[in-house]
């Protein structure tokens, strides 16, 4: 299973189109949830999606996804709930 890209920081860039937090588009948000979506297409995305970020934004995503891997949630949930 392929964990979905979302570090809990859902907000679109109205220039863009791409979400602030992890770099998909609406539409792509949407076929992440469809069950027949198959493990290429999210593997894909996911590579699509690192291209679209860069600098600190990507070390963000990339720090947040890899704890939310490895625990369970993005570092951006795991602060909210800690305060």
């Amino acid at each position: 299973m392929i964990i979905s890209p979302c570090i809990s920081i859902c907000k679109t860039d109205p220039s863009t189109g791409y979400c602030y937090g992890c770099g998909r588009t609406n539409e792509e948000k949407k076929t992440w949830k469809i069950e027949t979506t198959t493990n290429e297409w999210k593997t894909n995305n996911l590579e699509e999606i690192k291209k679209r970020l860069n600098g600190w934004q990507l070390e963000s995503f990339n720090e947040s996804y890899e704890h939310k891997i490895n625990n369970g949630m993005s570092l951006f949930k795991k602060n909210l709930i800690k305060d």
